[in-house]
């Protein structure tokens, strides 16, 4: 007889739960707003130590605007983190919901803005959205946009709406764009 114990096999890990949305907050959507406020925070922590790292300097403001997460970096010299036409500024959002998918388990459509950049953005695509609707309303035929990221083209849709006609989106990514109709 051995004075060995024999260790109880342990159980298989438990399986990793599939990635889900973040729940949209809804009135009293208490528990949907924290969750949201927690990619903020998650996703804050991930962009300073990724700013410390690339020794940029800038203040970061977190916001939740609807069903979505929004972090800003503001400050000087940050254009490198903007990107030709945004593209830097989108892999890093890309990356930021990729570290709070990690940490938090569900899928973020966090929005992330740089120096103003998509603020900006977001304003002339208003106006391109608006300006493209008058001309389709006096002209009486469809008006097709350049090719837009899904971000540009949802702005581009809502100011069509605005303006009282509808739109939709034609084509593959990367070159689907907008097509503005008469009513």
């Amino acid at each position: 007889m051995s004075n060995v114990e024999q260790a109880e096999p342990t159980p298989p890990p438990e399986p990793t739960p599939a990635a889900e949305p973040a729940p949209a907050p809804t009135a009293g959507g208490d528990e949907a707003l924290r969750a949201l406020e927690q990619e903020g925070d998650v996703a804050a922590d991930y962009l300073e130590a990724l700013l410390d790292i690339a020794d940029y300097d800038g203040d970061l403001d977190l916001d939740v605007e609807g069903d979505r997460a929004m972090v800003a970096i503001e400050g000087e010299g940050l254009a490198d983190l903007v990107g030709p036409e945004g593209a830097v500024l989108d892999a890093l959002q890309d990356l930021t919901r990729l570290a709070v998918l990690r940490e938090t388990g569900r899928r973020s459509r966090l929005m992330l803005d740089i120096a103003g950049w998509r603020r900006a953005r977001r304003a002339a695509l208003t106006t391109l959205g608006t300006e493209a609707a008058e001309t389709v309303k006096s002209s009486g035929e469809p008006v097709r946009l350049d090719p837009m990221t899904p971000f540009e083209r949802k702005v581009v849709h809502d100011a069509v709406a605005a303006a009282g006609l509808r739109s939709e989106s034609e084509g593959e990514e990367p070159q689907r764009c907008v097509v503005v109709l008469p009513a």
